[in-house]
């Protein structure tokens, strides 16, 4: 949030005083920090203990009905959401979207490092971050269990 608070007042200064070019320089800070606050703000939204109630496929009824009429079971979706998110060169995030012109169609997609969804009528149902964070403790622990 510091470092979007910062390109956001440098931007607001650019602004006030005409510098197009300052402008058009803050875009990719805007964007990588501004999107990890959007990205991690529903991330954290999102998540719940496995062993809860609302970790189960059968807590949200409409949205199991959809994934089942799109992919044709969670197990097809939870195989088409996996191989989208290993295919993440780098850093990323992978989504489960759904398309509001389009019927309120599901879809996966992902985007790359910090970049939120911005497409046309793209509405995140959820978001799974594929950054070397996520993985840091079992990777440490790997690691440090080989020695």
């Amino acid at each position: 949030m510091t470092n979007l608070n910062k390109a956001l007042e440098s931007l607001y200064t650019a602004v006030a005083i005409s510098d197009v070019p300052s402008q058009i320089s803050l875009q990719a800070a805007l964007r990588f920090n501004g999107g990890g606050h959007i990205n991690h703000s529903l991330f954290w939204q999102n998540l719940a203990p496995a062993n809860s109630t609302a970790a189960k496929f059968s807590s949200a009824p409409k949205l199991s009905e959809a994934i089942k009429k799109t992919w044709g079971s969670e197990e097809a979706f939870r195989e088409k959401f996996n191989a989208a998110l290993l295919g993440i060169q780098g850093s990323g995030w992978g989504w489960l979207v759904k398309y509001e012109g389009e019927g309120g169609r599901l879809g996966i997609t992902t985007t790359k490092d910090q970049d939120p969804i911005v497409g046309p009528g793209e509405v995140p149902i959820f978001g799974v971050d594929i950054w070397e964070h996520a993985f840091y403790l079992q990777v440490r622990f790997l690691f440090t269990f080989s020695l």
